[in-house]
């Protein structure tokens, strides 16, 4: 579950980048125009690409800040009970044996 979360938070945050860069792209393309809306929706889309930004950065820290939590936690967890981490991977890796060895 946690890692469908994360590849979710990474779609988003991939899908947040490319509306970013459609927008630039748009407001590019705007900016030859001189007429009054032109310049207000250059404005406009000016203002939401700089809060989009701005958020996509916040999401970006939380989810590498959540990483190194998992990361840390983990990693004390495997200190802390080095033998029981030893005794499963040994359970798992005689498990796929014995599987390996019925599929033959």
């Amino acid at each position: 579950m946690a890692r469908n979360a994360r590849e979710t938070k990474e779609k988003l945050v991939n899908d947040f980048q490319s509306v970013i860069a459609d927008t630039e792209e748009l407001m590019k393309f705007v900016s030859n125009d001189s007429g009054g809306k032109a310049q207000a929706l250059r404005d406009k889309l000016d203002r939401n690409l700089k809060l989009a930004k701005d958020y996509l950065h916040d999401v970006e820290g939380s989810v590498v800040d959540k990483s190194r939590v998992a990361a840390r936690v983990t990693d004390e967890y495997v200190h802390e009970n080095a033998w029981r981490t030893v005794g499963l991977a040994i359970g798992v890796g005689i498990l796929i044996g014995f599987l390996i060895r019925d599929r033959d």
